[in-house]
């Protein structure tokens, strides 16, 4: 007993300090965007202060922060949307056609989500200078559809392999044609991958800055690099970076939250098998 206690106690010990550890970035964040630039550069730091909404007030009558919205959420959501379609049904090509090379294919696909965005920055300039997309949104929607496809067929591949092929079977039996068994079947029993693919693809999309930043101007400019903007050769206004990162933050936390259980569920139940 007493060393199921001590197991219990450590157990639990180190997970508040990781929840700590996580929690410690956005009570910063939240933190500084609440105080004045006075009081963020006061030595020694005072944790306590007054605080104030004037770096959310300035941050929210900025005149272009609307387009910079707007921006962000056709960039996110269509790209999400586009991903989704292209990862199922690669997903489910890789998973139910046999031909060779398949396994090469699926793992290669998981391969290209590990190299760093930072690294395809000039290349990516390059090649989009050629195509006229730079500056350009659709520019940055094909980029991120491009990012986030592998990571999403992985995903998705290995869920549409927990599907019972009996049950594709028995409804081509029924007369059901491959697309009718696509959307009827399989999709359906893929809820929890679809969110948990969906809701990393936009937050990719959502937050990215260097590739952003390097293809857009100030009419195609997402929220990210918006934020940068409040970085001068005065200066840096950290009060008011911080509250345009607390605000970049809240969509992906809500819609994070909501799904939170969607996307436990598609994670382990899409782990690549086999």
């Amino acid at each position: 007993m007493k060393r199921s206690w001590w197991m219990t106690t450590s157990h639990y010990t180190v997970l508040i300090f990781l929840a700590l550890l996580c929690l410690a970035p956005i009570w910063v964040i939240f933190a500084t965007s609440l105080r004045q630039q006075v009081d963020i550069f006061a030595e020694p730091l005072n944790f306590i202060f007054m605080p104030t909404l004037e770096n959310y007030r300035a941050v929210i009558e900025e005149d272009k922060l609307d387009r910079y919205l707007g921006n962000s959420l056709f960039v996110g959501i269509v790209s999400t949307v586009i991903t989704l379609v292209l990862g199922c049904m690669a997903a489910y090509g890789l998973a139910r056609f046999r031909f060779p090379g398949r396994q090469a294919v699926a793992y290669t696909t998981l391969l290209l989500r590990t190299v760093p965005l930072a690294v395809l920055a000039i290349p990516v300039f390059l090649i989009w200078n050629e195509w006229q997309l730079v500056n350009s949104l659709w520019g940055l929607v094909l980029l991120y559809v491009a990012v986030n496809l592998p990571f999403t067929i992985w995903l998705l591949y290995g869920f549409v392999l927990q599907v019972p092929i009996e049950l594709e079977e028995a409804a081509a039996i029924d007369g059901c044609g491959p697309f009718q068994i696509f959307t009827k079947v399989l999709l359906p029993l893929m809820g929890p991958g679809l969110a948990a693919a969906s809701i990393f693809t936009f937050r990719i999309a959502w937050n990215e800055f260097i590739l952003a930043l390097v293809l857009t101007d100030r009419h195609t400019r997402t929220l990210p690099v918006a934020a940068s903007l409040f970085i001068t050769d005065l200066g840096v206004d950290w009060g008011k970076v911080m509250a345009m990162t607390s605000l970049i933050a809240i969509p992906p936390l809500i819609f994070t939250f909501i799904a939170a259980r969607q996307i436990i569920t598609g994670l382990t139940a899409g782990a690549v098998k086999g």
